[in-house]
């Protein structure tokens, strides 16, 4: 998984700030819950505690002190109850003290006494041996005959404790629930908020230089989304106008180039085979005449990659044999090779039928076939392949030549582009070559690439779809 990618942080966040409202929930629920508990459980207690001043402390007077402390004992039955009650007066020893309770949940004679400070009816915790604590609630009271008390009434927390224990079991599995479901559900909410920019992107990778008019999908939504999708539309529209235009341009320079270029050559083959000529003119004439003549190959250049960028190739297309036309190609060639003593081997034995103009695929054998025979040493080797792999037709030349640099690779198949201006040049190279066949394979909806060691060759590998019908017939 891309941890980068804008749908994985989207859910993160959209996770994390879920997680974050529940646990700031979940926090604010348990503190709420613990204060309700202990200030319900504190009023119980001060109320437990205002019964013995109002019913027994108040009459002590007259009914004296050992009936108000048997009186506590019938009554409330704190150790039966698990409840802690000790009355304190103006005597050093307390007036009453309930004894342990009897679940042994604290200890009563290590129950510390009231701040004296305190004023008031109050409450408070108290931690008792054994990891407890009591929550005390504490009346005082002034008898009619000035007599003072603090009735103090007790019970352990172990119940509100145990209450807020399950709570925090729960929130933990409410969180896990929670962490589960809004992660996926916030992927699921990313990926499905960002199906319009996937279809966008994946609608701009179908669009090349050979269908500019195809246009965005555009999300009918009113956002970002729509507007982006309407301003990479119009950019295509205007790349597509410039494209046109440089296209035309392309064309009509060389077009219109041809006839001055042919007039000129015309001309200076007459200079040349001109018998009473001078000769130093002669020989002018004829350097004039190698330029012109690479000139014209330049313009028959770019008029062949306007041709294609226009889609005209696809205007001749007939199904052939792609190893056949490679074989007679190659045996074609092979003078050139012969001249420099390199051995050509061929291996296309099996028929491997595609569609697509023949002239032009020829030419692609022609020009990779050239530049290894051009780049390879005397007495070097070149071979080529053609089979079916898939649904590609593969046609590969493969050589032990000079190869090319590593600088030079990512340029190899720019227009106009040599990776030695002055050894392309005494070959006749314009740097057109591997950008026709670059525009021819395009045309084709194919591909080339090349794989090249500098010093010990190169390999280029074409690839194009296999026809599709089954008549075993080629043209």
């Amino acid at each position: 998984m891309n941890t980068r990618s804008i749908r994985f942080r989207l859910a993160v966040w959209y996770g994390g700030l879920l997680i974050a409202v529940f646990i700031l929930v979940g926090g604010l629920m348990y503190a709420g819950l613990k204060f309700y508990l202990e200030h319900s459980l504190a009023e119980t207690q001060s109320r437990r505690a205002q019964q013995i001043t109002d019913t027994l402390l108040a009459q002590i007077a007259a009914t004296g002190d050992k009936y108000v402390t048997n009186e506590i004992s019938a009554r409330f039955a704190p150790e039966i109850n698990d409840r802690f009650i000790r009355v304190t007066g103006d005597a050093p020893n307390p007036l009453y003290v309930s004894s342990n309770p009897r679940d042994g949940s604290f200890d009563a004679s290590h129950v510390p006494r009231r701040r004296e400070n305190a004023a008031g009816n109050s409450w408070r915790k108290e931690s008792v041996p054994g990891n407890k604590q009591l929550l005390i609630a504490s009346v005082p009271y002034k008898t009619p005959q000035g007599r003072r008390f603090v009735v103090e009434v007790g019970v352990s927390m172990e119940p509100i404790e145990e209450v807020l224990r399950r709570l925090v079991l729960v929130l933990a599995l409410g969180l896990a629930v929670m962490v589960s479901v809004s992660v996926g559900a916030g992927y699921w909410l990313v990926r499905k908020a960002l199906a319009p920019v996937v279809k966008t992107a994946n609608s701009a990778e179908q669009i090349t230089l050979h269908n500019l008019k195809e246009r965005l999908p555009v999300a009918r939504t009113g956002d970002e989304l729509e507007r982006l999708s309407v301003s990479l539309n119009h950019m295509i529209a205007r790349l597509e106008d410039a494209l046109q235009h440089n296209r035309r341009f392309i064309a009509d320079a060389s077009h219109e180039m041809r006839t001055p270029l042919t007039i000129m050559r015309g001309e200076l083959e007459g200079i040349v085979a001109a018998a009473h000529a001078d000769r130093a003119l002669q020989a002018k004439a004829t350097s004039v005449l190698e330029e012109v003549e690479r000139l014209a190959r330049i313009v028959e250049g770019l008029f062949a990659i306007s041709r294609l960028d226009a889609g005209e190739a696809q205007k001749e297309w007939v199904r052939f044999d792609l190893a056949k036309l490679v074989t007679a190609t190659a045996e074609q060639m092979c003078l050139l090779a012969e001249d420099k003593e390199i051995k050509v081997a061929c291996n296309a034995e099996r028929e491997v039928f595609i569609e697509g103009d023949r002239a032009r695929l020829k030419q692609v054998v022609v020009n990779l076939l050239d530049n290894a025979i051009k780049y390879t040493p005397a007495g070097g080797k070149i071979r080529l392949s053609t089979f079916a792999c898939g649904s590609k037709a593969v046609f590969e030349v493969e050589d032990n030549g000079i190869g090319i640099p590593e600088a030079a690779r990512a340029h190899i198949f720019e227009r106009f582009f040599r990776v030695d201006k002055a050894r392309s040049r005494e070959m006749g190279g314009a740097g057109l070559g591997l950008s026709i066949v670059k525009s021819i394979c395009a045309a084709h909806g194919g591909q080339v690439d090349f794989y090249s060691t500098e010093g010990r060759g190169s390999r280029f590998k074409v690839e194009l779809p296999l026809s599709q019908s089954n008549d075993a017939k080629g043209n």
